[in-house]
């Protein structure tokens, strides 16, 4: 009988594997230390978030952090304590998750959405200064309805892990007088550096306003859902820490701990944005282990880079001398007119040879509520409306096995293979 070829059992093992896009590294930790919170008998807001915002703002060299049930609601409490109202405008990147741009919507105000950086997504800064001409001309009135309103802030972006230039958006934002609030839901742990003879700057440690930070299951940390915003302004901290318990005077623990009176005053229409105890009692030891694995998600992205760099149907992301990546995402973007097939496509073929795979992210302005609401189209974001349409990001976790990499390159490079033009 005729021995199998080598490649079979190959071809076997690559039917059968699947990788998801993302699996959480829960490690044995987190586990016995929310078994001790669920049988301490505190299980909101306590000890353990109290030593979860001190562990984190020692990690990220900021005065004060709050922990929070969300990224979405540290933005959220962020632009209400910097005072947005109603009408004034905020500078949004277009390519970026819902949660930048809505809460500017929760208080009124208007969005006004930036095109991206051709290589690494970013807010491209460039066209932040073209918008608030247009802005200041009255060339978006179709964004604002004919008003003109009052520029008074910018949320940048670090997509994927990989930080702005900080320093250039200070820049602008001093140009301008606008605020800094950074959307750093990819970016734990991360860094950035002007020159190699600069020091590292943190994500996080207080050059901006307030720096917001996502613990979703499928971040750099977990927290199953989770957030924590950062700041150095006291004055900021605290109408946040107030605001995120519906306006109370003093939190639960300081009432039911002993600390301070049973008695409390409801001083602002706040939300109810609090951590739990038992989320973050997740969260110690996923910060604690933070920095371990980012170097673990680094080495994936090097060797990807490694194994697909030859193909140039892909481009693949930048690797900055001067950045510490989190590599929170690993996003390709394939050369359409080299390849016989579309990126939708492409995606469902990964999914059908076991690759989990995503798309970040559909910009903005592409979809309904910010193309009717507020008329953006296509042309006025040259570089993000064709780019989207390339886009695939690879699964990249800690705790990906080698098998399971090698089967994400096998796959990946059969399709470019398969489909060249």
């Amino acid at each position: 009988m005729k021995a199998p070829s080598p490649s079979a059992p190959q071809a076997a093992t690559t039917a059968a594997m699947n990788v998801p896009f993302f699996r959480p590294a829960i490690g044995e930790e987190e586990i016995a230390e929310v078994e001790r919170c669920l049988r301490s008998g505190w299980l909101t807001s306590g000890p353990t978030c109290k030593r979860f915002e001190s562990d984190f703002a020692l990690a990220v060299g900021a005065r004060h952090a709050l922990a929070l049930n969300s990224c979405t609601a540290a933005l959220h409490l962020a632009v209400d304590a910097l005072g947005l109202k109603a009408g004034r405008a905020v500078l949004v990147p277009t390519m970026t998750f819902a949660a930048t741009a809505e809460v500017i919507r929760y208080l009124g105000a208007i969005p006004v959405l930036v095109d991206c950086d051709p290589v690494t997504f970013n807010m491209d800064l460039a066209d932040a200064e073209r918008k608030i001409a247009a802005l200041q001309a009255g060339r978006l009135k179709h964004i604002t309805g004919g008003a003109m309103p009052e520029l008074v802030g910018i949320i940048p972006v670090h997509v994927g892990g990989l930080m702005m230039d900080m320093d250039a958006v200070h820049a602008v934002a001093k140009k301008h007088n606008l605020w800094v609030v950074e959307d750093a839901a990819h970016a734990l742990p991360a860094a950035w550096r002007p020159n190699s003879n600069a020091p590292w700057q943190r994500c996080g440690e207080g050059t901006s306003a307030v720096a917001c930070f996502s613990f979703y299951a499928n971040k750099t940390i977990t927290t199953g859902e989770g957030g924590m915003a950062t700041t150095d302004d006291q004055s900021l901290a605290d109408r946040m820490r107030m605001m995120s318990l519906h306006g109370l005077s003093h939190d639960a623990w300081e009432r039911y701990s002993g600390g301070r009176s049973w008695d409390y005053q409801i001083v602002e229409a706040g939300y109810k944005y609090n951590m739990t105890d038992v989320a973050a009692a997740i969260g110690v030891h996923q910060l604690a282990r933070a920095e371990a694995m980012r170097v673990e998600r680094e080495a994936i992205a090097k060797a990807y880079r490694a194994e697909l760099g030859d193909l140039d149907t892909l481009e693949l992301p930048p690797v900055p001398e001067n950045r510490i990546h989190s590599w929170h995402l690993f996003p390709v973007r394939l050369k359409l007119s080299q390849l016989t097939i579309d990126r939708n496509a492409f995606v469902d073929a990964l999914k059908s040879a076991g690759v989990g795979c995503s798309v970040h992210w559909r910009p903005l302005h592409l979809h309904p509520y910010y193309r009717d609401r507020f008329g953006w189209t296509p042309d006025e974001f040259p570089v993000t409306s064709p780019l989207w349409e390339r886009l695939v990001s690879l699964p990249l976790f800690p705790g990906m096995t080698a098998d399971e990499r090698a089967h994400v390159v096998r796959v990946v490079r059969d399709l470019c293979q398969r489909h060249r033009a």
